[in-house]
């Protein structure tokens, strides 16, 4: 196995992202203290840009740690997905203050313990649920969309006392394609061979960025860390050592205690070079259309996208193999969460497309404890020895 080198670039780079969640928390009460409204978020399928164009913060609100599943398991059943768990148990322990924060909670109908966990959710917070189509093979999935984001805007106009206006909303939209626009940047730097940064700390900028809430700042310090990463790496910088074998992530959100699975995955010799999950590729792969009917636009963005909830889907075969050609992978690794159907049943889908590729396959299951950890070693050191 191949120890990886320290990383030779400047701590700076990536400190303001790996800890904007917790720091995100002081400037969250600020905003609340100055009279702004917030709006939690669960998924990638919410359009945030309505809440860009109403002037709402909004903050991801899935939590990806174990503290208090024990709490949402009072409630709750024991055999259903953790992130599900943990998300409820903060609500419900008041531990998190981002949920605390959120003057409205918008949900999705993506799972079916997501949607009776809401229930429970609304008896604490004021929770406003999202139906979102299982297909997208014709225009009826798509009309029932357009609906629903139309909806959504009559809710936060509602809410929070506001008129989102069309030009603001194009605004909005605008603003959210140049934060993806430099994502993307960042995370195809790992393009290069050996990549300019760990998979670690590649995510910890595209995780940590949806804690910063002041967008022309995070604009700033996003085109920073993406030149000041080109800068080190022209300097002879090399976080990765040459070799190192390159992995491509999917499935399942990555964040919190899932992070474990990329170290696991980077002590073992690889290297993730681009994550397809919702924490990466997968949200920010494409743009919404700046012309025409916003509306549409964000409707035709969104839906789609390549989750596991949509039957069938294509879109999240067509992204993962791209991405396996544009990075150059030496393989593909999944981590699923446990009780996440949707992901497990796929994941069948997933390996038969792999091998007519001749992509090696690796498929993870785990949840938010510490103790799988040296299980997923031993099954990740082999799969990694062997290619």
């Amino acid at each position: 196995m191949t120890e990886l080198k320290k990383a030779a670039e400047p701590p700076e780079i990536f400190e303001s992202f790996s800890g904007a969640r917790r720091l995100g928390f002081l400037t969250m009460k600020a905003l609340k203290d100055q009279g702004r409204g917030v709006a939690g978020t669960f998924c990638s399928y919410v359009p945030v840009e309505l809440f860009m164009a109403a002037g709402v913060v909004y903050v991801g609100l899935c939590s990806g740690s174990e503290e208090t599943i024990p709490d949402a398991e009072t409630v709750l059943p024991r055999n259903i997905c953790p992130l599900i768990k943990a998300s409820y148990g903060y609500a419900l322990t008041g531990k998190c203050p981002y949920m605390y924060f959120s003057d409205l909670v918008v949900g999705e109908t993506t799972c079916d313990g997501k949607i009776k966990m809401y229930e429970h959710l609304g008896e604490i917070k004021d929770v406003y649920v999202m139906e979102l189509p299982k297909t997208r093979r014709d225009d009826k999935g798509a009309s029932f969309w357009l609906s629903e984001i139309h909806l959504l805007k009559q809710k936060i106009e509602e809410k929070f006392a506001v008129k989102i206006t069309d030009e603001n909303l194009r605004l909005a939209i605008r603003a959210r394609n140049q934060e993806r626009a430099l994502l993307k940047e960042l995370y195809e730097l790992s393009v290069l061979d050996p990549p300019p940064v760990t998979g670690l700390q590649q995510l910890q900028i595209l995780y940590g960025s949806q804690f910063k809430f002041d967008h022309e700042e995070k604009i700033k310090e996003l085109r920073a860390a993406v030149d000041g990463i080109k800068a080190e790496y022209e300097r002879g910088s090399r976080p990765v050592p040459p070799g190192a074998k390159r992995i491509v992530l999917t499935g399942c959100p990555i964040g919190g205690a899932t992070e474990k699975v990329v170290r696991v995955i980077e002590e073992a010799g690889g290297v993730v070079v681009v994550y397809e999950n919702c924490t990466g590729a997968k949200q920010y792969d494409r743009q919404v259309c700046e012309e025409g009917d916003p509306y549409k636009a964000l409707c035709d963005y969104y839906l789609n996208i390549g989750c596991s909830v949509m039957s069938p889907n294509p879109a999240r075969l067509e992204l993962l193999g791209r991405l396996c050609d544009q990075f150059s992978a030496c393989a593909v690794i999944e981590m699923t969460l446990q009780s996440c159907h949707t992901y497990q049943i796929e994941t069948r889908t997933v390996r038969r497309f792999l091998k007519e590729r001749g992509t090696p396959f690796l498929s993870l299951e785990t949840d938010y404890s510490a103790g799988d950890v040296q299980q997923l070693k031993t099954r990740t050191g082999a799969f990694i020895e062997m290619l």
